[in-house]
Formats: C-alpha cells, sequence, structure tokens
C-alpha cells in the first residue's frame, strides 16, 4: 500500500485537494498537513474526524492511512501548534463564558448527542499488563451489570470491545496474545450479556459467537462452555426450549469435565430447559446431576467467569425450573419455595437484578398453592425490583406472574399487581 506519506498524499490528490484546502477544511493550518502527510506528526483525536470527512473515509480506513510503512518510525502524536491551540480555546472561552454566568440555563436538544465518537489508539505494543486491565475492566463492569441491569452498562462495554479489540493487532508474545483472546472472548461474553439483558438479542448472538471463536483458538474450554451457558440462557428466555437444551448440552461436551462447577451450572439450566418441555423425568434428573457436580467441584478453582454460581444460585435455578412447569404440583411448588427461601435472604444490593427474579419466583409459587398474601407481597417486591434496574429480560420474567395475578381477579390485591406489571411492560 505504500508509505504513510504516500498514501495520504494520493488519497488527497484523488480528491482533488491541495494542501492549503485540506488545512481549510481541517481547520488547520498547511504546514500541519504536511506534518502528517511526511510521517513526521499523527493527527490527534481532535481532529480525525474532521480529517476523514474531508478525505471521504470511515475512520477505521484513516487508521489504515495513518498508520506506519515498513520500515517508518511511529509518527508523534500531535500537539496542537500554539496559534492553533490558543485559537480553540479562545472560541471555547466564548461559547462558555455566557454559560458560567448566565444565572439560568434551559435545555438545549444537543446534548442529547454525543459529545465524542472517536476510539483512542491502542500501544503497537503489548504484555500482560496490558491484558490485566482488560481483564479488570471487565470484572468492573460485570459488577454493574449485576447491580444495576445492562442498560447500565452496555454501551459502555461495547465500547470497551471496540478499542480492546484494537490490541489484537499489537506486537506481543504468544502467551500474551493467548491470555489477550481469553480476555476479550470474556469481554465479548459480558457484551453479550448486557446486550442480551435490553433486548438486544441478534447482537447478543454476534458477541457470544465471536467470544466462542475466541475461547476455543485460546484453548480455554471452561469460557467456551460458559458462554455455550449464556447462548443457552438467552433461547431458554425467547421461549426455544428445545434449542437452549441443545446450548446447555454442548457446553457439557465442550467442557469434558474442566471444571465442576461448570459441569453444575450447565446441569441445572438443563433441567430448567426440561421443566419448560415438561419432562419432569428428565428435569429431576438433571437436578440431581447439578447437585452431584456442584458437591464435587473444587470451587477454589473456579474460573472468574463461572464463579458466580454458587449454591444459592443452583437453589435459584432449582426453584425457577419448578416454578416453570406446565402443569404445577402443589409438592414441586412448596419445594420451589424451600429452596428460593433460602437464598433471596441472601443476595446483597450487589446482586439486585437475580433477588428481582428469586422475588418473581416466590410471587409465583406462592400464588400456585393459595398463599394469596404472600404471593402479592412477593409480587410487589419483584416489581419494585424490576424498576430498579435497567433490564428489558427482567420486565419480561415478571410475564408468569402477571399471568398467574390476572387469573384471580376476584382475590384482594390481584388485580393491582397485573395492572402494576403492566404497567411497567413497554407498550407493543
Amino acid at each position: 500500500m505504500g508509505n504513510r506519506r504516500s498514501r495520504l498524499a494520493e488519497r488527497r490528490r484523488a480528491l482533488g485537494l491541495t494542501q492549503e484546502a485540506l488545512a481549510a477544511r481541517c481547520d488547520v493550518e498547511r504546514t500541519t498537513v504536511a506534518r502528517w502527510e511526511t510521517g513526521f506528526m499523527e493527527p490527534g483525536l481532535w481532529v480525525r474526524a474532521r480529517l476523514a470527512e474531508a478525505l471521504q473515509v470511515t475512520l477505521r480506513d484513516l487508521e489504515t492511512l495513518l498508520a506506519p510503512g515498513p520500515g517508518e518510525e511511529p509518527a508523534i502524536i500531535e500537539v496542537l501548534p500554539d496559534g492553533q491551540e490558543r485559537k480553540e480555546a479562545r472560541l471555547l472561552l466564548g461559547q462558555l463564558a455566557s454559560v458560567a454566568m448566565a444565572p439560568e440555563l434551559g435545555a438545549d436538544p444537543a446534548w442529547a448527542e454525543p459529545v465524542d465518537r472517536l476510539t483512542a489508539s491502542a500501544p503497537a505494543r503489548i504484555g500482560m499488563v496490558d491484558v490485566e486491565h482488560v481483564q479488570a475492566l471487565t470484572a468492573a463492569m460485570r459488577a454493574v451489570d449485576y447491580a444495576h441491569g445492562g442498560g447500565a452498562c452496555r454501551d459502555a462495554i461495547s465500547a470497551q470491545v471496540r478499542w480492546s479489540q484494537q490490541l489484537l493487532a499489537a506486537d506481543a508474545a504468544d502467551e500474551t496474545r493467548r491470555h489477550l483472546l481469553i480476555a476479550l472472548a470474556d469481554l465479548h461474553s459480558l457484551a453479550g450479556w448486557a446486550s442480551f439483558d435490553v433486548g438486544m438479542f441478534t447482537t447478543a448472538r454476534r458477541h457470544f459467537a465471536r467470544a466462542l471463536e475466541q475461547a476455543r483458538h485460546a484453548g480455554d474450554d471452561s469460557l467456551a462452555a460458559n458462554i455455550l451457558y449464556r447462548l443457552g440462557r438467552l433461547h431458554l428466555h425467547r421461549g426455544l426450549s428445545k434449542e437452549a437444551l441443545r446450548f446447555f448440552q454442548l457446553g457439557q461436551l465442550v467442557a469434558q469435565d474442566s471444571c465442576g462447577v461448570t459441569d453444575s451450572m450447565l446441569w441445572a439450566n438443563m433441567a430448567w430447559a426440561y421443566a419448560y418441555l415438561g419432562d419432569r423425568a428428565k428435569m429431576d434428573h438433571a437436578v440431581s446431576a447439578a447437585n452431584e457436580a456442584f458437591g464435587a467441584a473444587d470451587h477454589d478453582q473456579a474460573a472468574s467467569w463461572v464463579r458466580f454460581f454458587g449454591e444459592i444460585d443452583l437453589h435459584a435455578v432449582t426453584g425457577a425450573a419448578l416454578t416453570s412447569l406446565p402443569d404445577p404440583k402443589g409438592q414441586e411448588m412448596e419445594r420451589a419455595i424451600e429452596l428460593v427461601s433460602t437464598t433471596v435472604g441472601l443476595r446483597g444490593p450487589e446482586m439486585a437484578r437475580s433477588r428481582t427474579f428469586e422475588h418473581i419466583s416466590l410471587a409465583v409459587a406462592h400464588l400456585r398453592i393459595g398463599a394469596h398474601d404472600e404471593g402479592i407481597a412477593y409480587g410487589h417486591q419483584a416489581i419494585d425490583g424490576a424498576a430498579s434496574v435497567r433490564s428489558v429480560r427482567t420486565i419480561d420474567r415478571l410475564e408468569p406472574l402477571r399471568v398467574e395475578a390476572a387469573a384471580q381477579p376476584s382475590r384482594v390485591g390481584a388485580d393491582d399487581l397485573a395492572q402494576r406489571i403492566t404497567e411497567l411492560q413497554p407498550a407493543v
């Protein structure tokens, strides 16, 4: 493709632009354009959007034009010439002086527009410290997802994915690159989970597919199995129980007993799928297998992406499976109440979404056995929880509770409970 100088200059000339014309479109000096084309200086983030627009290329294509050619040294990141920076400072000061001094300021519709769509440049060579930064950011955003729902962090996670995937083009030792692939797979998996949580199902599938490719390439069977579990949960939520079951079963094949906690989690979710399909015998077998695998697991060796699955989660999924049976029996609902009651009190504010799901299970189970007052009370707690997190998935999961409450219109509070759920659900 030639060197940086020829690529930028050739693109400019192809558009019939002189250096002066390009400088005018970018609001910089002609000498600045000359520095870009000689490779002496790299355009700063402040001007790249204007440069891409002037050259009629995307920001991604602009990065290709700016990349050093064979034997070229990386350009110096641009520091604005004194005159240009002073000009921008004065313009900004003039714009903001009235804002700073105004006693009242009306809302501006432009505030809803993004200030910055650019992606900062990634380093040309990386080490394990860069991988650890990705891991730390993934852990921090996963905590936000747990506590506040995917809507509170999905776009931030997606932005982190866009920046982090640039690291794949950097020079790195083979072992560093393998750990980077694992970290990126985990980040894509989180992006898929958050997208699923806000109802962006196609986007979620794409993130999960990329995550699975990277995890398998890096040889991490535990992470690959965890991604397949998440794909199963997405399809279970969408009412595709047979497909969900296949994802869980494929996860078991991939895991190859590499992690007892992963095995237990997959068995428990298979039980949930069998419950939706009305197969009690296979549900009971899967529940027994989940408990056996959980008891035999080395929990200290569990990977970070599956460490969340503790005993309370095993009980919660089993309870959810029981309440998902199409023709539930009284003893099954009593068992669900017993299991989920042991979990809900142990959920702190950092697991608000999970606690909401458990309140839903408790409300449905109590209403089905005729414990009306308890069911209504848990139902209102579930609605309060769903309203406090940004999660379409949580609102969707309220539907069985709405149906159960609507089936008991003569009972005090049932109509109000059903109406609150209806008001929370999006209009269609």
